[in-house]
């Protein structure tokens, strides 16, 4: 990226101010090397973003920033219906809430290390993964419009998993205002045998260590030691979300209330929030966020089924789980105005901090878990959120290390085989169905997740707690 189109205000923020259509700045976060590394269409997108009607303050790009779908992966940008503010189904993204969910165990990696590899093949044999995965739970007609107003709440009602889980989930698990009508009978066809499923990509799910304390107080806090081992899981809302998405990017760019909206991108396409085609997005979208949280929650019962069969004595408990693909109503303060805003995360995490009224009673001191996904060959990181962030980026974060090449490209330089091999010596044990999918998410695809960590921590966005690394991966 060119770094002289820019104005670097401290050494982690960099501002493109307004020009031609842009209505507010552009910031995006990140060291000096981590900007200059990124490509040229993350400003370009991020640029694109701040033109859109009704957005405040600045269009926010995460230090893991990418090239995406009209919007930059690790794109924030809020928006006020008051002022013509609008949606955009390219800034949620297809994966509709997609996000990441982390259960502590009670067990250190000493107990793991006996039976990492049969509990690998619990694990695998139990969770569905891989490109057009179905699990063995199959919804008819009534029990999908259940699941899509319930999420987790339906979830755990059907007997997958504790009521206490609900606590530590966004929205206590349910998304309010979602509507299954608005959701398409071909997107429900594609969910009907994918609940509880991995699907492919870089979703997975990881048994992790603790490998190393980096707030001793917030670390305790949430329950976590040096040693300890925890469970990642990391996938969204499957074929029902793209579905929703790839419809509703059709129909903004041809609804008559998107006329006169001018975009500089067709994969900018977005309505008015306060419009037919607006309201019913969010009702189809907010559904999508119902699927995903009763997805990651019917995995989490299947986890602990499949730890119940290798390690008994093993407690997992859910941390949090926290979305990183989503568009939400939150009040936020612009101009020392409290205002109702619809923010969109694409690719960056909430990073709420202490004392806000969203987040459970056990995260009021700390603030909320921010989970960050590395790479089955590196790290992942737990943070917490900060106050600062709600000034900085509408309270978000990075959500990953961020690709820096295509899936293509990792595929001409891997083979995942050698992929898996390599990893197993260093102690990693990797279970997938397909080595193309491993190639194409091979640890060298990704940017370095702790220069991305390290950034978002100096830059105020979140606060570093714990460093994971990876003892179990199962992979899509």
């Amino acid at each position: 990226m060119d770094l002289k189109k820019m104005v670097q205000e401290d050494d982690c923020r960099w501002r493109i101010s307004p020009a031609g259509k842009m209505r507010v700045p552009a910031i995006i976060y990140g060291t000096r090397q981590l900007v200059a590394d990124m490509d040229d269409k993350v400003s370009e997108q991020i640029a694109n973003v701040a033109m859109l009607p009704g957005i405040e303050r600045a269009a926010y790009a995460m230090p893991d920033a990418h090239w995406g779908y009209g919007f930059p992966i690790g794109g924030v940008a809020a928006f006020d219906p008051k002022d013509g503010g609008v949606v955009s189904a390219g800034g949620v993204g297809f994966d509709i809430s997609c996000g990441v969910r982390t259960l502590t165990t009670g067990l250190t990696a000493s107990d793991i290390e006996p039976v990492v590899q049969e509990l690998a093949e619990a694990l695998f044999r139990t969770v569905p993964a891989g490109v057009g995965s179905t699990g063995r739970v199959h919804l008819k007609p009534p029990e999908m419009e259940a699941m899509l107003t319930g999420g987790a709440q339906w979830a755990v009602d059907q007997g997958f998993g504790l009521k206490e889980d609900l606590e530590r989930i966004e929205e206590h698990g349910a998304m309010k205002g979602a509507i299954p009508n608005a959701v398409s009978e071909l997107a429900k066809a594609r969910q009907k045998d994918e609940m509880g499923t991995l699907g492919s990509g870089n979703h997975y799910l990881e048994v992790q260590r603790v490998a190393k304390i980096l707030d001793t107080a917030i670390a305790a806090a949430f329950g976590l030691s040096e040693g300890d081992v925890v469970i990642s899981i990391h996938c969204g809302s499957r074929g029902l979300g793209h579905q929703i998405g790839t419809e509703f990017l059709r129909s903004m760019i041809l609804a008559p209330e998107t006329k006169e909206i001018e975009i500089p991108d067709r994969e900018l396409a977005c309505a008015p929030i306060e419009s037919a085609i607006g309201e019913t997005y969010l009702g189809a979208m907010r559904a999508a966020i119902n699927c995903a949280l009763a997805n990651r929650q019917i995995i989490t019962h299947l986890a602990r089924r499949a730890f119940g069969e290798v390690l008994p004595k093993a407690q997992l408990q859910l941390l949090y789980d926290v979305s990183h693909n989503t568009c939400k109503v939150e009040e936020h303060r612009v101009d020392g105005c409290s205002k109702r805003l619809f923010v969109h995360r694409k690719g960056a995490t909430r990073s709420f901090g202490p004392g806000n009224p969203a987040l459970p009673q056990a995260f009021h001191k700390t603030g909320q878990p921010v989970l960050i996904g590395g790479t089955m060959g590196t790290a992942s990181y737990i943070l917490c959120g900060t106050n600062e962030s709600e000034a900085l980026s509408f309270g978000s974060s990075c959500h990953g290390a961020g690709r820096r090449m295509s899936r293509n490209q990792a595929m001409k330089m891997w083979r995942g085989r050698e992929v898996v091999d390599q990893l197993r010596k260093r102690g990693v044990v990797v279970r997938s169905p397909s080595m193309r999918g491993v190639a194409e998410e091979a640890p060298g695809a990704y940017k370095d997740v702790t220069s991305v960590v390290d950034a978002a921590d100096q830059a105020g966005l979140s606060r570093k707690v714990a460093r994971l690394e990876p003892m179990v991966c199962v992979k899509g």
